[in-house]
């Protein structure tokens, strides 16, 4: 080693000490335990996986920044993890996912937050891990309302869109065969796709969740001719992707989800995305608390039974 490289070591020596002195010994362990943990450490870099157009949660706004209501509890969690490591300067890598990329890239490592709109289910903690619950959606049937569709029934032999990859076009499935609806189901590629098939009547319905239909009624100027379905299909508990068998990163996860819950800072949040006006068009979904998101403020949860949320 050159002197100048041994005087830069010794300057650089308190530095790195006193980062490693901030964390207690047992942050130390939990750091050496998690693979994720130890992967930031080693890299200096976070993979955040986001949605391009999937407001309120996850989209790009005017000046092609991900915003949304995913992208705040997730940066909540950023810094956590920024403070734990005692890494200030952690860089925070932007990755667009889809409906159909976002569960791989969480489970292949490409991604190490997925902050979007994913159902957890107990199919999918097969490859992936998910936080506690962040909210809580219903499947219901959009079309319009010229076509006097008033449930499932009114589909049979018809053709039906929904997205790819989503729990809703895997109900849609499963009710075609147990019911023997005989439905024509046609893939969206994201959900403005699916809406679309509606729109230029290639689909007499859109299956999704309700929120996601609100929004996407929000955007048009007819939204007075379409329906929502009153009927929901299915319970739909949102979570923030994670990667499996991390227990510890999980924690952390979850311990600052909970704190937001605990505090009511959650609220906060929430108005701000889903009871006032959002970029870029100002367009306010004016959609109150459900009862069911309001038992997991009270007492947290990260169950994939949808009965749970009943």
């Amino acid at each position: 080693m050159s002197r100048p490289s041994r005087r830069f070591a010794r300057l650089l020596a308190p530095i790195v000490l006193f980062g490693l002195l901030s964390q207690t010994p047992s942050a130390w362990a939990q750091d050496a335990e998690s693979p994720t943990l130890r992967k930031l450490r080693d890299t200096g870099v976070l993979a955040l996986g986001f949605r391009v157009a999937s407001p309120p949660f996850s989209y790009l706004d005017a000046k092609r920044t991900p915003v949304g209501y995913s992208i705040d509890l997730c940066r909540h969690i950023v810094e956590a993890v920024k403070k734990r490591l005692a890494m200030p300067e952690l860089e925070v890598k932007l990755v667009p996912v889809t409906s159909a990329t976002r569960m791989p890239m969480v489970a292949n490592g490409t991604v190490d937050l997925e902050c979007g709109i994913t159902t957890n289910t107990i199919e999918r903690q097969r490859t992936q891990a998910f936080s506690l619950t962040t909210f809580v959606a219903e499947s219901r049937l959009l079309s319009k309302r010229a076509a006097g569709i008033q449930g499932v029934d009114d589909l049979r032999g018809l053709p039906v869109s929904s997205t790819i990859a989503t729990t809703s076009i895997q109900f849609l499935h499963q009710l075609n065969q147990t019911r023997h609806l005989d439905m024509k189901i046609l893939a969206g590629l994201d959900d403005r796709d699916a809406f679309r098939m509606v729109q230029t009547d290639r689909a007499v319905a859109y299956a999704m969740d309700d929120v996601l239909l609100r929004v996407a009624l929000a955007g048009i100027a007819n939204a007075g001719e379409y329906v929502i379905s009153d009927t929901a299909y299915s319970v739909e508990p949102y979570a923030i992707g994670l990667p499996r068998d991390d227990p510890q990163f999980k924690q952390l996860a979850d311990g600052v989800l909970a704190e937001l819950y605990r505090s009511g800072e959650i609220l906060a949040i929430y108005r701000r995305w889903f009871l006032a006006p959002i970029p870029p068009k100002g367009v306010n979904l004016q959609l109150p608390l459900s009862e069911a998101f309001k038992r997991v403020i009270q007492q947290p949860t990260d169950s994939p039974d949808p009965q749970h949320y009943r």
